[in-house]
């Protein structure tokens, strides 16, 4: 008995470490070759480019996706994640681990709009 209960306190314990690893960001989902910014844009043959038409050419020419966060550019570990491509160029709210420079993504998701004041 004295074990089991031995047991369910560090399963607690490590459940509780577990979710205290993730956290959330707001910031761009960019891409290495650009990073923090898009200038380079006019070497996809157009200065009319979006950030996220660019993101999406440069990660097509062998960039990675990254996270971008007051002006930091932070590797993405998990490049196959669903969601990188569906908000590339997006201003998101992501939550994964951070390891150094690293963010394992668990989720993305667009920022809730700010409700706008009504004049009366």
């Amino acid at each position: 008995m004295n074990h089991l209960g031995i047991a369910v306190v560090a399963g607690m314990l490590g459940a509780m470490s577990a979710s205290a690893a993730h956290q959330t960001w707001t910031g761009k989902i960019s891409d290495s070759m650009c990073g923090a910014t898009h200038k380079t844009m006019a070497e996809h043959g157009t200065a009319k480019m979006s950030g996220r038409e660019c993101t999406m050419a440069c990660v097509k020419g062998g960039g990675k996706y990254v996270f971008v966060r007051g002006g930091k550019v932070y590797s993405i570990e998990n490049q196959d994640f669903a969601a990188l491509q569906a908000h590339a160029g997006h201003t998101v709210r992501m939550t994964g681990e951070m390891t150094g420079d690293t963010i394992k993504v668990s989720n993305i998701a667009m920022p809730a709009a700010k409700a706008k004041k009504k004049a009366y």
